[in-house]
């Protein structure tokens, strides 16, 4: 495979990540797996670890399993660049949404990006109203939902307390 064919083919992985996330966010976080994904919106403090982890833990057991089809089986070269894609996005992931949003991790400090900011804040209207938006590094919010999210004085952030670090507060 050339480079530049194992270059597109881990961008193009990458950004196919963004529709597969809200779609999984929607159906199975918010459907069939929502007894594991409820412990992020619940408020109160904390802990390091909650239930809705395990997610992030399966998805990357996928993504070794297609390394493994990708390295060790005929035909399956292209799982390695399509596995570097889906890391890469799920590294990015974990940076904007438990670092700069929730701050369990703090990579950030007091930095603030206005980009990363719009995402916060579409963040902050999906656990306002536990819904859409339900993307995360490019979220669509329809219009009305946000101008009803800027009518509320409540700050779902402010609610969720990680015990290792503040709350984010939503961004101005």
């Amino acid at each position: 495979m050339s480079v530049a064919v194992f270059v597109t083919i881990v961008v193009v992985s990458f950004l196919a990540m963004e529709p597969a996330t809200a779609a999984t966010h929607r159906w199975v976080m918010h459907g069939i797996g929502e007894w594991f994904h409820r412990s992020h919106h619940q408020p109160g403090r904390k802990p390091r670890w909650e239930r809705n982890d395990w997610f992030p833990v399966f998805f990357a057991a996928i993504v070794m399993f297609g390394l493994w089809l990708g390295f060790n089986r005929n035909g399956f070269a292209a799982m390695v660049p399509m596995a570097i894609g889906v890391t890469l996005y799920g590294a990015a992931y974990a940076l904007v949404h438990d670092g700069y949003i929730h701050r369990r991790i703090d990579p950030f400090g007091e930095h603030r990006n206005a980009y990363l900011d719009h995402v916060a804040d579409s963040h902050r209207i999906h656990h306002l109203y536990n819904g859409a938006p339900y993307g995360m590094l490019a979220p669509v919010v329809p219009a009305e939902l946000r101008a009803k999210a800027a009518r509320t004085e409540r700050d779902p952030f402010a609610e969720i307390q990680n015990t290792n670090s503040p709350a984010v507060p939503g961004p101005a």
